[in-house]
């Protein structure tokens, strides 16, 4: 039976200024007028996009950025209403917004929260004054813990925290105390990332004067979030990813589960019915014509649908279940693979739970080195 629901990402590539790290498309102290001729180019492509989806309908919707927040109330909410104006929506959908702590309050939220969206993604990043300040945020402790406190007042129930470790002079002892303030908020969700050096990043051209942690001290980093998320009931659904049960991202298992979803704005991208596209990076361009930002289309063959599944598939907890697999091509997950994977097996890095064939926790940590093997030609 195809499945028909469908995913809707809108790229939102403001925010107050870049941080040091981040090699996203964003672009920080744009003008209100700009953000606003964006908003109305968004809404162009999603009427036009609007056409090839009548027969689907969202169950999740995610706003992406740079920080959505930047953007006006008024401009968030009327995205929105274009959004319920021009898609069928599932009466459960998950619809989610980023937000920087330093962008939002209780009137803000609360519009939000009005206007349908039911999911806050808070940047909190670190506990720490310090670490902040070297990843060039421009929020600080006190704004997470003003930000959550909005989010209660206003109802919402489903809000993720974001974490990162192996910042620049971090130790094992002050990401523990990130990990604690993070868990006492009670998010329903924790994403927890470890830095990656981008190039064309500020990080990236310092690079050789970073104190960064040694790979010993990320490797307790990585321990103590292990430990401590599941002391405290946080179930690892995905190799960076943790909630309460029942609050797992919707929109994110859709990427890792290769389920369609569209991309709206700069540099977005789509996959929808084994077609996969995607945006150019101009800000200018794209507000003049966003119709015309499409760069490119693939046709997804079985092979590259079969390498992708098994890629992402693996970087759940959950696995990649035989009968679903089959279903899709024509045999069985374990069926094919199982020779490649009876030495994983058999050193713990990977178990049989039924049908299913998932990482373990080890098995996680070593998944790039595991993929290349499974996968390899």
């Amino acid at each position: 039976m195809k499945d028909t629901s469908l995913g809707l990402y809108l790229h939102i590539p403001f925010c107050l200024q870049k941080c040091n790290y981040c090699d996203f498309c964003s672009f920080p102290a744009q003008g209100e007028e700009t953000k606003h001729a964006y908003v109305q180019a968004l809404c162009r492509e999603l009427e036009e996009s609007a056409i090839k989806a009548a027969d689907y309908t969202v169950d999740t919707v995610f706003f992406g950025g740079g920080t959505p927040t930047c953007l006006s109330t008024a401009d968030l909410v009327a995205l929105c209403d274009h959004i319920r104006r021009h898609y069928r929506l599932a009466c459960d959908v998950e619809w989610t917004s980023e937000a920087n702590p330093a962008t939002v309050d209780e009137g803000k939220l609360r519009a939000m929260r009005e206007a349908g969206i039911n999911r806050i993604s808070l940047g909190m990043q670190s506990a720490n004054e310090n670490e902040l300040a070297l990843l060039g945020r421009v929020h600080r402790p006190p704004d997470v813990y003003a930000s959550v406190e909005a989010l209660h007042k206003v109802g919402f129930q489903n809000w993720s925290l974001d974490l990162m470790f192996g910042i620049p002079a971090q130790t094992a002892e002050s990401f523990a105390h990130s990990l604690d303030e993070a868990i006492a908020l009670a998010p329903t969700h924790i994403s927890a990332y470890s830095l990656q050096i981008e190039e064309g990043t500020p990080f990236y051209r310092e690079r050789d004067a970073l104190p960064l942690p040694d790979e010993d001290t990320e490797a307790a980093m990585a321990a103590l979030l292990y430990q401590k998320m599941a002391k405290a009931g946080y179930h690892r659904y995905e190799i960076s990813n943790f909630a309460r049960p029942g609050f797992e991202s919707r929109h994110n298992l859709r990427y890792w589960r290769m389920r369609d979803y569209l991309g709206f704005g700069i540099t977005a991208h789509s996959c929808f019915a084994h077609e996969r596209f995607y945006n150019r990076e101009g800000l200018a361009d794209y507000i003049r014509d966003p119709l015309g930002a499409r760069e490119r289309e693939e046709t997804l063959t079985p092979a590259t649908r079969e390498y992708e599944t098994v890629m992402l598939g693996l970087r759940l907890s959950a696995g990649i279940d035989d009968d679903t697999f089959a279903t899709t091509f024509g045999y069985g997950f374990f069926e094919k693979y199982g020779a490649r994977l009876a030495p994983f097996l058999a050193a713990g890095l990977a178990r049989r739970e039924g049908k299913k064939t998932c990482l373990t926790a080890d098995g996680m940590a070593l998944s790039n080195a595991i993929l290349a093997e499974i996968l390899e030609d």
